[in-house]
């Protein structure tokens, strides 16, 4: 009669399970590292623009919307020399947070800083005009395998209550210093820079209320 295999004790058990979680966790790090972009910090710019056509009024700003492919932390490009209606996402890049979230900070900082004054719609602030933005696009466009730009489309609508006292679309493209995730986010946050600021120069521009 043959003898059973011996069985393992308890220490010998709890020893091999903490030696295969650790065999396990080491070729976990030889993967590919997810690196994390955001806007960068923000660049002070001239408000000499803003004060030469007028001064900045105070806004509610509502929550950005934003399509749905638009509204996680993936970064998108486009090989528009190949297939420009397909928005792919890079595999070991991410933005730290939705481009909605990233654009909104953005533009609070640029126009407090220009002398405005932005508060949350959610405040619900009586006689402030409502800033809604929706933004169409926020992706790297390659022309071609070495060349690309980021892009940024926002459309801005200013409400008095319910009624549309302006409208604009935004858009701005900068070249991609390097055909990566690294050039595009860099790119991309130049592109919000400009747009933020031709945004800025928009609402100096308009007419106060009556």
């Amino acid at each position: 009669m043959s003898k059973p295999f011996p069985s393992f004790s308890r220490r010998g058990g709890a020893a091999l399970l903490l030696l295969s979680a650790a065999l396990l966790s080491g070729c976990a790090s030889d993967g590919p590292r997810l690196s994390l972009f955001d806007l960068g910090p923000t660049r002070s710019q001239p408000a000499a623009q803003d004060t030469a056509t007028g001064t900045l009024p105070a806004v509610s700003l509502a929550n950005i919307e934003a399509p749905a492919w638009l509204d996680s932390q993936l970064m998108f490009y486009r090989l528009d020399y190949a297939n420009q209606l397909q928005p792919r996402a890079y595999a070991n890049s991410q933005w730290t947070m939705p481009p909605a979230q990233l654009f909104a900070q953005r533009l609070k900082t640029s126009l407090t800083r220009a002398g405005g004054v932005v508060i949350s719609a959610s405040d619900g602030a009586i006689n402030v005009p409502v800033l809604r933005l929706e933004l169409d696009e926020f992706s790297q466009h390659f022309n071609s395998a070495h060349d690309s730009v980021g892009e940024v489309a926002i459309r801005a609508s200013l409400y008095d209550g319910r009624v549309l006292r302006a409208q604009k679309t935004f858009v701005r493209q900068v070249p991609a210093a390097s055909a990566d995730a690294q050039g595009g986010a860099a790119a991309l946050s130049s592109a919000s820079d400009a747009v933020i600021q031709d945004m800025r120069t928009w609402l100096a521009a308009l007419p106060p209320k009556p």
